[in-house]
């Protein structure tokens, strides 16, 4: 149960998201339009999570994809439809601690 939960958060196996980037990753961000104009991940793209079905054919499924939002919610249900579309997904959390892992 608590290792469902870490993964579900994105704290599950270490992930190295520098490694993704060299590898010319996407990273979404699905938070709403207004948290995301509050501060962001230089490069990364808005699609809030309400629209992410709608906006999938706006992502390339020949790059890795990494979900980000507030807390990891979110990103977590971002990368589940993601996934279920066909894409290697990957939950990157919180926005603020994916800045950071990429530092």
């Amino acid at each position: 149960m608590l290792q469902m939960l870490k993964n579900l958060l994105g704290l599950g196996p270490d992930t190295d998201y520098k490694e993704l980037m060299t590898k010319g990753a996407m990273i979404i961000d699905v938070r709403t339009k207004g948290e995301y104009a509050g501060g962001h991940i230089k490069g990364s793209v808005n699609i809030p999570l309400n629209n992410l079905q709608s906006q999938l054919k706006q992502i390339k499924k020949d790059k890795p994809v990494i979900t980000c939002c507030a807390s990891g919610m979110r990103s977590a249900s971002a990368k589940g439809i993601l996934q279920s579309a066909g894409y290697e997904a990957y939950n990157g959390g919180g926005w603020m601690s994916l800045r950071n892992k990429l530092n």
